[in-house]
């Protein structure tokens, strides 16, 4: 026991004496040197997390992690941010706070580093003795988290497909609280993230975007919407959305927002599950 204490000082004057000669570092270098360091993305420190799936790192910049949503903490009304917490957004954060706050991580990039609001996009990983923590898809498993994909930001999309998988299986976090719904009870759900299951009974191509109807009025009806620029992501696997979900029986999970009725924006087919027969 006595070993063990002294080994524990020893460790503790040396994270002491590490954090120190970073401060002085800090403190005496030059502004390009301090630059460098700050965004040095490889080992940089979270801050703060504003939640589930945002969070601040060292140099101040928001980094909001890609391919997947949490539900959220405030709703926005009359321009204003108002704190109106849904489900499982609270233990999102907490979650996240947890495992992250304070520590150094490493963030990985896609194709697309900035979204418009300025925010970095990425992967965040958190290194232990047994391997790297994958944040992104740790959100995921544990059912607090549902896939959105954005294109072209879809390098680990199929890890986190099998992620969700796996928390929907064992009804983890959010599958395990929400029943999934049908069309007509989509728009008593606006702005909250929901599984919806139907039948598409039409589609139409208006050039910018493919709309899968599942009323029979697209102006009020529950709808998924697939933009142009997502497109090619479904012709890749030799999917045409206006012709492959016609007449079928889907599920969609995602944020519900309210345009000409319910709607759901979906990214990537990854979004969209195909069920052989009605549940």
């Amino acid at each position: 026991m006595v070993n063990l204490s002294i080994k524990r000082n020893c460790l503790f004057k040396k994270v002491r004496r590490l954090s120190f000669c970073l401060l002085f570092f800090l403190a005496c270098s030059s502004p390009q040197e301090k630059s460098r360091y700050l965004n040095n993305y490889s080992q940089i420190r979270v801050i703060d997390v504003i939640d589930g799936d945002t969070i601040v790192l060292e140099n101040n910049r928001h980094l909001r992690l890609i391919g997947m949503d949490t539900p959220e903490i405030r709703k926005k009304e009359a321009g204003k941010f108002i704190y109106q917490p849904q489900a499982f957004s609270r233990e999102a954060k907490q979650f996240v706070e947890k495992l992250v706050k304070g520590k150094m991580v490493r963030v990985e990039f896609d194709l697309e580093k900035e979204d418009k609001y300025s925010r970095l996009l990425g992967y965040c990983f958190l290194k232990k003795e047994a391997g790297e923590v994958f944040l992104n898809k740790k959100l995921l498993r544990e059912g607090l988290a549902v896939l959105y994909t954005f294109p072209p930001n879809v390098r680990y999309v199929e890890e986190f497909l099998k992620a969700q998988k796996e928390a929907r299986k064992d009804k983890r976090g959010l599958w395990g609280a929400y029943e999934i719904i049908a069309p007509g009870e989509a728009r008593n759900f606006i702005g909250q993230i929901r599984t919806v299951r139907g039948k598409v009974l039409s589609t139409y191509d208006s050039g910018k975007a493919v709309f899968l109807n599942f009323g029979q009025n697209y102006k009020s009806d529950f709808t998924i919407v697939i933009f142009k620029n997502s497109l090619v992501y479904f012709n890749q696997i030799g999917i045409k959305p206006n012709i492959f979900y016609k007449g079928k029986t889907i599920e969609v999970s995602g944020r519900i927002r309210e345009y000409n009725g319910p709607e759901i924006i979906a990214n990537s087919p990854y979004e969209i599950e195909v069920l052989d027969e009605p549940r």
